[in-house]
């Protein structure tokens, strides 16, 4: 991670639940009733919560904020926030179940905050609830380097009974949150909680996160990882032909509601992050930097495994770019109608763009060889209506885009198949070709070497379903190809000289007779 390139700003996640708090507040004794027969329904039955506020001293406070949240009965729908400065605060509520809890302050950020949670408050008499800072224990979750300054964390807690659930949360802008729990322990897994803290350094970020499922909320939190506890991931950013400025990555825990962290890159640039695998996958947004004129193109990367001690690297918006078919169908049956769904400029590690930047786009569909229709638009995106009955199908996607060599200036993907109507949705048997050789983060390769180039088949003709593949390469943007052997499911260029555009082509037939050619101009360059 380049500082002199990097800045750091951290955000909410999107997954997060923070909306759930905006619960109506209903207070008892409201408009008077028509005079119609639900004027002598019976009122809910109610009673007294009496809540008293200690500071860290044992005096009575007023510095606190204190949220009572419905969970079942009458006053599952409301949420309040009862506030006394003399310290003790009553509110009359509906009988049931409640969720409470509490922030203290002394008025001083230096002193932190006190976080009491009270995950189960059975509301069936009138009830004196006691919140005394003096109970809490400090979050004292650090990395390994004592440098690293502390951005921002989070603590969430949800509270799960009769199939309701309620959740709050404390963000923190620095590492003095201590916190308690209260009250009796409700039932086995019905309280889950979350932690998340980041750190950074001149060259490192840490993403600290823990989870927690039981019958209590916290009462202190300490964890110490090292270095070898933790796993690092690293986030690269290529500089694609053409483009310029910063790109912005976000690094989030895939489960539960988080705190994510949001930073700046300049291309081509590395961020490192250790994180905990015992906070599970993670997820990497990546808005790479774009072109004059164009709009925002973001490729995700989730559910990410890591494992203390080991690397994990995902590079955005670099060559090879092509069709991928990873975890898609690609193309879809369902009764007469036939859609095309195949992300053309995925890139290198075969990230799908959100909106790839590109001049045209088409795609066109041929039916036992008669033209049925040319779609433009999105590339590789397209839906037609056929005649009903077995056919043998031609569906051809071309994208097209400016740009030096290694942008990927055209890529046309032909598939052939036979298809029938269907009782439903169905997937075609259409498959796609990677080309993942090892370029510079500029996409670029040495000129006049052999560059290895591994070859990896997705879709139907995966998993040995191949009857055959051929590769071919051109040095003239495509003019004139040259045949190259697949050996060990690789080919080996020789690189022309420098500032050359290598092209690739791939002409497969899978073990059904289903083909496909697909051709990539410009797929990388020499320097």
């Amino acid at each position: 991670m380049n500082s002199s390139s990097v800045s750091r700003v951290s955000r909410v996640s999107r997954r997060s639940v923070l909306g759930t708090l905006a619960l109506a507040v209903v207070l008892v004794g409201g408009a008077t009733p028509a005079w119609d027969t639900t004027a002598f329904a019976a009122e809910p039955e109610t009673y007294t919560l009496t809540i008293n506020h200690l500071d860290r001293a044992g005096r009575s406070t007023g510095d606190y904020e204190t949220t009572v949240t419905g969970i079942s009965g009458a006053g599952a729908d409301e949420s309040v926030k009862p506030h006394d400065a003399s310290g003790t605060t009553t509110v009359r509520l509906p009988k049931g179940r409640y969720l409470l809890d509490s922030l203290l302050t002394t008025g001083n950020g230096a002193d932190g905050m006190d976080w009491i949670v009270q995950p189960r408050l059975d509301l069936d008499h009138d009830t004196t609830v006691t919140v005394d800072a003096r109970t809490t224990a400090p979050v004292d979750v650090t990395p390994p380097d004592r440098a690293a300054g502390f951005l921002d964390g989070g603590m969430f807690v949800e509270v799960t009974h009769g199939g309701t659930t309620r959740f709050i949360n404390q963000v923190i802008a620095a590492p003095s949150l201590r916190v308690a729990h209260l009250g009796p322990a409700a039932e086995p897994g019905s309280v889950k909680q979350w932690y998340d803290a980041h750190w950074t350094t001149e060259t490192t970020g840490y993403a600290l996160g823990y989870t927690f499922t039981g019958t209590r909320a916290l009462t202190g939190l300490t964890r110490h990882p090292s270095a070898k506890d933790l796993a690092t991931v690293q986030i690269r950013g290529a500089a694609r032909p053409g483009t310029a400025g910063a790109a912005t990555i976000d690094l989030a825990p895939s489960a539960g509601p988080t705190i994510g962290v949001t930073q700046k890159l300049t291309p081509p640039s590395t961020a490192t992050y250790l994180v905990t695998p015992e906070r599970g996958t993670w997820d990497i947004t990546y808005w790479a930097p774009a072109e004059p004129g164009t709009g925002a193109n973001r490729y995700s990367a989730n559910g990410i495994a890591v494992r203390a001690g080991a690397t994990t690297t995902h590079t955005f918006d670099n060559a090879v770019f092509g069709p991928a078919l990873t975890g898609r169908p690609g193309v879809v049956r369902d009764g007469d109608r036939l859609a095309v769904d195949v992300p053309l400029l995925a890139d290198g590690d075969g990230h799908v763009p959100s909106s790839p930047p590109y001049g045209t786009a088409s795609t066109t569909l041929h039916r036992n060889g008669v033209l049925v229709g040319t779609q433009s638009g999105a590339p590789g995106r397209a839906e037609f209506t056929v005649a009903p009955g077995r056919a043998a199908y031609r569906v051809t996607s071309t994208v097209k885009r400016g740009g030096a060599p290694g942008n990927a200036t055209r890529v046309t993907a032909s598939w052939t198949f036979t298809s029938d109507a269907t009782a439903g949705p169905a997937p075609v048997p259409v498959s796609a070709v990677r080309f993942s050789p090892a370029l510079s983060p500029t996409g670029t390769a040495a000129a006049d070497t052999a560059l290895r180039v591994p070859v990896t088949v997705q879709g139907a003709a995966e998993d040995g379903r191949i009857r055959s593949l051929a590769v071919s390469v051109s040095v003239d943007s495509g003019a004139s190809w040259t045949r190259v052997p697949v050996e060990r499911g690789a080919v080996t260029i020789r690189n022309p000289h420098a500032g050359t555009g290598v092209s690739l082509r791939a002409e497969l037939t899978d073990t059904g007779g289903n083909t496909l050619t697909q051709t990539i101009v410009e797929a990388y360059r020499t320097q």
